[in-house]
Parts: structure tokens; sequence; C-alpha cells
């Protein structure tokens, strides 16, 4: 069951995506992705329903999308959260603390987006594809884009590990949740990225 419910676990059942070179779809998804945080909400509204229809062409169930979606969610919390306290400072105590800001919306909208995109991509590219196309672009474009690429899903695989280790000591889904997990999802993918850096700059120096 664990690993059924996976973020961004490649799904062998075919559909459109898997028939695009690996190597096109991990290049197209840092522009796009860039594009994303740029649009408008109107714009983001008919992009993340655009992401639903081909994830559903691309046969991934209810599940695996909301599966996707799920560390976005935490975030979204954690903005609303801070979204409450800062009018709680600027405003008298009323109902209106509780309503974010449009801006927060934004944001939201766009992060969500940005992980359909991304589970679009992997989700149908395998592992080996992924590796391989990670290497025709670490020689043409540098370390940048492969660290960019290697990124996104190490993010998750971090929040795996936090979130099952908080579950294992009886941790609860809150806000106490949130802000102990955030911190360390940060710190450890940061650590993370940083040996991977070293890691391909030493690689780099060596077929140098």
């Amino acid at each position: 069951m664990k690993n059924k419910s996976a973020v961004f676990k490649y799904k062998t059942i075919k559909g459109p995506l898997h028939k695009i070179p690996a190597l096109i779809k991990l290049a197209l998804l840092l522009p796009v992705s860039i594009i994303c945080m740029s649009l408008p909400l109107y714009w983001l509204a008919v992009g993340i329903g655009a992401a639903i229809i081909t994830a559903f062409l691309c046969r991934f169930t209810i599940r695996e999308q909301l599966t996707d979606l799920k560390p976005a969610l935490y975030y979204a919390a954690l903005m609303y959260g801070l979204s409450v306290f800062s009018n709680l400072f600027e405003n008298q105590i009323n109902l209106y603390i509780f309503i974010p800001e449009p801006a927060y919306l934004q944001i939201i909208l766009r992060l969500t987006l940005v992980i359909q995109i991304s589970a679009l991509l992997f989700r149908t590219t395998s592992s080996l594809e992924i590796r391989e196309g990670l290497c025709r672009i670490n020689k043409q474009l540098g370390t940048f884009i492969s660290l960019f690429l290697s990124f996104i899903p190490q993010i998750f695989e971090n929040w795996n590990i936090i979130n099952n280790a908080w579950k294992a000591r009886g941790g609860r889904n809150g806000l106490r949740k949130i802000k102990t997990t955030i911190f360390l999802l940060i710190s450890l993918s940061m650590e993370k990225a940083s040996l991977k850096a070293k890691a391909l700059g030493a690689r780099n120096e060596i077929i140098k």
C-alpha cells in the first residue's frame, strides 16, 4: 500500500506523456515552472484544470493526484497561519483576520500547478529514463539544471521520511506538526542538495 501511495511514483500504465522522450520533458520542466510562477489567477485556474485532465488521460487516479499534492496542502496550511497572524497584527480582531490576502491564494495555486506538472513528468518517466536524461542534460547544460530537476523529487522523498518518523512517534496532524517538520524538511533538503552539488562538481573535475 505504501508504494501505491508514494509521491511521484512512476506509473507503468502507458499514457500519452509516456511517449514523449524523457530529455524533452526534463528540459521543459524548468521553463514551464518559471512561467507558472508568473501566471495570474485566471490562467492558474486554467492550468490546474488542464493538468487534472492530462493526469486522467495518463490514467492517474484521484488518489494518486491528491497524494502528489499532499505536501502542498501542508505548505498551504502554514501560509494560511502566517496570513492570519499578519492580519491579526494589522487589523482589529474580527472575522476579516481569517480571510487570506489574494497574494496568498496566488502563491498556493502557483505551487499547486508546479507540483502537478512535476508529477506528470515523474509519474510518466522511469528512473532509468530520468538518469539517462539528466546525464545528457548535465553534459550539455551543466550541473545547475540537473540539481534543479533532482531537487523536486528529493523534497518529497525527504517529506515522506520526516512524515513517517513523526507518525511513528505518535505525532498528530496540526499546526505543531507543521511548525516542527517544515524546518526539518528545509534543512534536510538543503543539506542533501549541497552534498549532491559537491558530488557533481567532483565528478566533473575528474572527467576534465
